[in-house]
């Protein structure tokens, strides 16, 4: 295994993706408008309402009835406006944030596996001077590396606008939670991983990028799943939680990668294209 070329071939696909609008445009707009704008909204909403009457909704009040205690103790102190912030941003919002790597390293993963097909390329890599396994981990990484760094620096916004917009209302600190850091730090990396492994599969399936990436697009359906179990109370994406999801994420991406390094082959592909 090359690590040398596995990084240029990195490079390369990186530098690709970056001249497809469509990818670069929701790489910076998903998160800007997730992470800044919906919640400063909310934020803005309660200071100037002053109470928790906006988010006075029956979600909300079923998540306080079942909430465990281990979360009853992070809003601990908090008033009612405060907790219902905590609910919404701190909690209900959490699985939100998991679109990010799984809709970035999908878009990505298009590009750079589907997109050579559409951009008809796939004859260059007949030529390139690295096994099937090293092309496959560093197209695979130049998918992984940006979802993961961009839903990271899109947490620092989301921990920023939290705290200063936020301020006026709580008076200090308050974000992140304690069960945010297995989010970022554990699952994040193990979404984008499912993110990037299901799109290489469904990729050899698809001709064009946009095709590809629609299609895995439904995984989004996981994130969904997570947000409404914990509207109704059926789970809690508290610290174990978070470490138990992430340990299956990773399993499944896992075995996707495993699959999909069994079939790669570039030969096929170009047989693919010919007929």
């Amino acid at each position: 295994m090359n690590w040398r070329k596995i990084r240029m071939i990195t490079w390369k696909d990186l530098l690709e993706v970056k001249q497809n609008k469509s990818v670069v445009i929701s790489m910076a707009l998903v998160p800007l408008l997730l992470m800044v704008v919906m919640p400063l909204s909310m934020l803005v909403i309660s200071s100037q309402t002053g109470s928790a009457e906006a988010f006075n909704d029956p979600d909300i009040q079923m998540m306080f009835e079942r909430m465990p205690a281990s979360i009853g103790t992070m809003l601990a102190g908090m008033n009612d406006t405060q907790m219902s912030i905590a609910m919404i941003l701190g909690f209900l919002f959490a699985p939100m944030f998991l679109i990010l790597p799984l809709m970035l390293s999908a878009s990505v993963a298009a590009e750079s596996f589907a997109g050579e097909r559409e951009r008809k390329t796939l004859e260059a890599l007949l030529y390139t001077p690295a096994t099937d396994a090293e092309l496959f981990i560093g197209k695979s990484l130049a998918a992984f590396i940006p979802a993961v760094l961009v839903a990271w620096l899109s947490f620092v916004l989301y921990t920023l606008v939290l705290n200063i917009a936020g301020w006026p209302l709580f008076g200090y600190i308050w974000f992140p939670l304690p069960s945010w850091y297995p989010l970022v730090f554990w699952v994040t990396p193990a979404f984008a991983a499912l993110g990037v492994g299901a799109t290489v599969l469904i990729s050899s399936k698809m001709q064009t990028f946009m095709g590809a990436y629609q299609t895995s697009g439904s995984l989004v359906l996981l994130v969904l799943g997570l947000f409404v179990g914990q509207a109704s109370g059926v789970v809690y994406l508290e610290g174990y939680v978070g470490m138990i999801l992430g340990l299956i994420i990773w399993l499944v991406a896992g075995v996707l990668f495993f699959i999909a390094i069994q079939q790669f082959n570039r030969k096929k592909l170009l047989l693919q294209k010919a007929s």
